[in-house]
């Protein structure tokens, strides 16, 4: 369990609880169904694995992510990471009028800067120069290093570059704030969360410029306002102004909080009232990436696949994410559909059968309830837009 334990140091405490639990309780014909040899053959003692052989199988990360140092997603891990960076985007720059979104460039950040790209090329040709003495070859790949560009390790500098253009903007009165998403290289991230900790890191921002009277005030309400990101709050010392509260959060680890604290194990009682477990990965409605599964049913293939394509561009042009199911070669049973699209956590399966062609009647399953019912065609589009905009306020 010492990988469970190193990777439930990346977050909070409620939140490694409830990963700690997950892998607990995984029976044993489960975790077998995500076995990867190569990862899992030390004595199975790679608990973490198995959960990201899960996100992995359901498109949440890639397969490569195991032994990588960077971060990878798959189809519905990026669109998942969208819709975080939407909803912090919301809370922080749309909601405010005093918050100003910026982005700042990758590159040219600080000399003090411990990361710097530089051509591998360069400094092999030099270490093949026989001619040269072993002073001469260190001073050359001195110089290269310093003639190298930096990477930003952080967002904040850029942030505290614009603060004078920034200020000219709000008519040179505090507070005001800056907020940034953007990439960050942290090559000591491995060391101190290794596995599955990337050293590239999508970082949140928010800069908070304020006086020196009540910087102490502004720094307590963002620490209550931010307590779902992480964060990292500073003020300056007594003789700056202004003073600045740094609120920063790693948006990569935050996707993984998100995805094990939603990994749901239920017991349920099939029809013939046998009990088994439903693996469900809860995602909140508004971060869920796939909102609908379409698939179909016994009939026509023709005719069925027909409405599905009519149905798929009616919710895409109705911004409605949808999961193409009825695309798939392999027939499955509803069981196996509703077991795949729960693990990907789709909100609403709906299925277009025999009875669509006759009555224009379709069945929806929604994924919290399990509860299947029949609605006509007509309504579904109504149906799941309201749905989808009632959470916003869940």
């Amino acid at each position: 369990m010492s990988n469970v334990k190193t990777l439930g140091k990346m977050f909070p405490c409620c939140i490694r609880r409830r990963f700690l639990l997950l892998v607990q309780k995984m029976p044993q014909y489960h975790q077998n169904r995500f076995k990867c040899s190569a990862e899992t053959s030390d004595d199975s003692s790679d608990q973490t694995s198995l959960l990201m052989r899960l996100f992995a199988d359901r498109y949440y990360i890639s397969p490569g992510v195991f032994h990588s140092k960077t971060c990878t997603y798959g189809p519905l891990g990026t669109e998942l990471k969208k819709n975080i960076h939407e909803q912090w985007w919301t809370s922080v720059v749309r909601s405010r009028a005093q918050v100003l979104g910026i982005n700042t460039s990758l590159y040219g950040g600080t000399c003090e800067e411990p990361v710097r790209i530089v051509n591998c090329g360069a400094i092999q040709e030099i270490l093949n120069q026989n001619s040269f003495t072993k002073e001469e070859a260190t001073q050359k790949i001195q110089k290269l290093l310093q003639d190298s560009v930096p990477v930003r390790t952080s967002l904040l500098q850029g942030a505290l570059q614009q603060y004078i253009q920034a200020l000219e903007l709000v008519n040179r009165k505090l507070p005001f704030g800056l907020a940034e998403i953007g990439w960050c290289h942290r090559p000591d991230e491995q060391l101190r969360h290794a596995p599955f900790c990337s050293s590239e890191v999508t970082e949140s921002l928010l800069v908070w410029f304020c006086s020196a009277r009540t910087s102490s005030q502004w720094m307590d309400f963002w620490a209550r306002q931010r307590l779902q990101w992480w964060r990292k709050c500073r003020d300056g010392r007594k003789s700056v102004v202004p003073h600045v509260i740094s609120i920063s959060g790693n948006m990569d680890r935050g996707m993984l909080a998100y995805l094990f604290n939603s990994l749901q194990l239920l017991k349920k009682t099939d029809r013939n009232m046998k009990l088994y477990q439903r693996t469900v990965l809860k995602l909140h409605p508004t971060l869920t990436p796939v909102k609908v599964a379409l698939d179909m049913g016994r009939g026509s293939n023709l005719e069925l696949r027909q409405v599905c394509e009519g149905l798929l561009q009616e919710f895409l042009d109705a911004g409605i994410s949808t999961w193409p199911g009825y695309l798939g070669t392999m027939p499955s049973s509803l069981e196996i559909l509703h077991t795949k699209y729960d693990e990907m956590g789709v909100l609403f399966t709906v299925m277009v059968s025999e009875s669509t062609l006759k009555n224009g009647l379709l069945l929806i399953r929604n994924r919290d309830t399990t509860i299947r019912e029949t609605m006509h065609i007509s309504e579904i589009k109504h149906f799941l837009l309201k749905y989808i905009s009632a959470s916003d306020n869940l």
